[in-house]
């Protein structure tokens, strides 16, 4: 078992992003990440599913190894494109048999991003209706997507709010938003969501740039914003990874320490499966361990 000790009560509650690996070589740096932050204490850690089911066996076997030696809550990504709610609800009824008790309950990117998304014809049309089916399979704790930028597919941010109210009504118990980098955008969509009335949590997702490329092609992909000054820090710094690690810290701790003290106790880091940058900034808010080096039993 993975080791791990409590936060301090000024701390804020932290979770995790991974996906699953490909190859052997790949679930060997995965694993040394989990362990590097295990000993943090996250509230859970989450692994993503891809699209159309294409990571199902790996997801499901990433997840039960953490639930199994990590000794950390995992929760599984499920989504509900190209797969019937018969072959949905068998994944999420494995979950459960494998001690999972926590999904992220997802729509899913459409197998074609030119045509767009559209339902399985015996499938869950969308979140809302993929959480209302979750809750009916298990006590699960369900967490579902938010936008502070507004889903580059909704037709407006007014109805993209409207249907993060039909997922919270659903049953979901919290909102884990999309990666940003201007708090604004946070806290102005914080103010929205709490005035039409949703209580539950609203999560900001952090992701700490290692490669601000790699990152900005994300962004173009999910509909996020790369502010100027942000693009401004990491010029010239391709050939200098030190520097660019050293920034990646400073901007992420800077964007958290900002929402802290707007009232934000709660963050979901995106890692890419790389535990140093996290791990980093995780310290500089408070997050830290009294175990100097995580052991795994075999």
């Amino acid at each position: 078992m993975i080791t791990s000790t409590v936060t301090s009560p000024q701390a804020p509650s932290i979770s995790f992003e991974f996906f699953p690996p490909k190859s052997p070589e790949m679930e060997d740096i995965l694993w040394d990440t989990v362990c590097a932050l295990a000993p943090l204490s996250p509230s859970f850690v989450s692994v993503t599913y891809g699209a159309g089911g294409s990571t199902r066996a790996r997801t499901h076997s990433t997840v039960s190894r953490i639930v199994a030696e990590a000794g950390i809550t995992a929760a599984a990504h499920l989504t509900c494109v190209d797969a019937s709610r018969e072959e949905i609800n068998e994944v999420a009824r494995s979950y459960w048999e494998a001690g999972v008790r926590h999904v992220v309950a997802l729509r899913g990117d459409p197998l074609d991003a030119e045509q767009g998304y559209t339902p399985h014809p015996d499938g869950y049309a969308y979140a809302s209706d993929l959480v209302t089916g979750l809750r009916g399979i298990g006590d699960f704790v369900v967490s579902v997507a938010a936008y502070p930028e507004t889903h580059p597919e909704a037709q407006s941010a007014h109805a993209d709010l409207d249907n993060l109210k039909r997922k919270i009504d659903a049953g979901a118990s919290q909102a884990i938003t999309q990666f940003f980098f201007d708090n604004d955008d946070f806290l102005r969509f914080r103010d929205r969501v709490s005035d039409v009335g949703i209580s539950v949590p609203i999560v900001p997702g952090i992701m700490p740039v290692g490669n601000f490329k790699s990152m900005c092609r994300f962004a173009a992909m999910c509909g996020a914003r790369v502010p100027q000054a942000l693009a401004d820090r990491f010029e010239g710094l391709d050939d200098n990874p030190y520097d660019r690690r050293q920034v990646a810290i400073e901007l992420a701790s800077q964007q958290c320490h900002e929402l802290m003290a707007n009232g934000v106790d709660l963050f979901h880091f995106y890692t890419l499966n790389r535990a140093a940058l996290t791990q980093a900034v995780c310290e500089s808010i408070g997050v830290t361990s009294s175990v100097p080096k995580a052991e795994v039993s075999q």
